[in-house]
């Protein structure tokens, strides 16, 4: 009998939950935005600033991140087929090339880049009557199919009584749960350990761990910040950029370290590869996240553009001053070989 009362009181708490909801449907909306996203919490103080979201900037980032359909397509481990060969004029070539293009772009569209949800921390009610009735918690979940994820009502009972909103950690397990995604598990990959990031890293597997990484994680979530921070720090700590190069990760990992003011080290990689208009590029996209840096006054007081523009860097900002100059030069010497031959 106690089980059962226990059962209905269970059950009509509930249903209380669930015609609180339907009467305040504005307020409920409201609510859930506000508590579920914890990402746009920021969103007024941060409209002044360019945002990673911004045409702008995306365009920056995608003539940086480069086309090279033969990484972009590159052949993955699969089961063997024969292959297809086909008879094409030039005219079907180049509209094969073309289509190629149009495919890759949408294959390198960049992930997200998201502030850290804040946590959940709500207690809807206390009931001391229910305390000690059970030693299990009972989770209750709004599965209708037409509520976004972000917005689905999720809370927990305690066996002290108490009645909360659910962590961002339970919403994510029941979640997929009841809404499995393709390729995301109910508990993280032991490959997300900081022992074992060290030794996938040292395989030069980053491309691997962030992909991965997109499929378990929420793109504002903790551990999708910590494993790409990490990630990040490893591959600009070894200069290994050209890993992320041409895939959908190095728009990312630029903004990274555009935010960190730590791009001295990417600009003479491009520098030394022949990039140059890349690293001009990286510069204007600096001057855009940092307007009242020493290099962005000056190079808009003098309409920089081109070389100068990173000369003026080199001047005012860059730690590595010497570096970019010595690649600079080394770069003009070899235009003016080319240029001359």
């Amino acid at each position: 009998m106690a089980a059962l009362g226990t059962a209905r009181c269970l059950f009509r708490r509930y249903s209380w939950v669930k015609n609180v909801q339907k009467s305040k449907q504005m307020l409920v909306k409201c609510t859930a935005r506000t508590l579920c996203s914890g990402t746009q919490d920021n969103a007024l103080s941060d409209n002044t600033k360019p945002q990673f979201t911004d045409a702008a900037v995306q365009d920056l980032l995608t003539r940086i991140t480069g086309l090279d359909l033969e990484k972009v397509f590159r052949p993955i481990k699969q089961e063997l087929k024969p292959p297809t060969y086909k008879l094409m004029t030039d005219e079907q070539l180049e509209e094969a090339v073309q289509l190629a293009e149009e495919q890759a772009k949408k294959m390198l569209q960049m992930p997200p880049v998201l502030p850290e949800r804040k946590p959940i921390d709500d207690v809807l009610s206390e009931d001391q009557i229910l305390e000690g009735m059970d030693t299990a918690k009972y989770v209750f979940t709004d599965i209708s199919f037409s509520i976004p994820h972000r917005e689905r009502f999720v809370v927990v009972r305690e066996p002290n009584g108490v009645l909360r909103k659910a962590s961002w950690e339970e919403r994510d397990r029941l979640i997929q749960v009841y809404f499995p995604k393709e390729g995301r598990k109910l508990t993280a990959p032991l490959i997300f350990k900081e022992q074992n990031l060290k030794m996938v890293f040292s395989q030069d597997r980053h491309e691997d761990v962030l992909d991965l990484c997109l499929v378990q994680f929420e793109p504002d979530s903790s551990d999708f910040i910590r494993v790409h921070s990490a990630t990040y720090e490893d591959l600009d700590k070894h200069g290994k950029y050209d890993l992320l190069r041409s895939t959908r990760h190095f728009g990312g990992l630029t903004w990274f370290l555009l935010h960190a003011r730590r791009v001295d080290a990417l600009i003479v990689h491009m520098l030394k590869r022949e990039q140059l208009q890349d690293a001009v590029n990286l510069v204007s996209l600096f001057h855009m996240v940092h307007p009242h840096s020493e290099s962005a006054q000056e190079a808009s007081s003098q309409t920089a553009a081109g070389a100068e523009l990173l000369k003026i860097y080199a001047q005012k900002e860059s730690q590595r001053s010497g570096y970019i100059e010595l690649a600079l030069q080394a770069h003009e010497q070899m235009a003016a070989k080319s240029a001359s031959a």
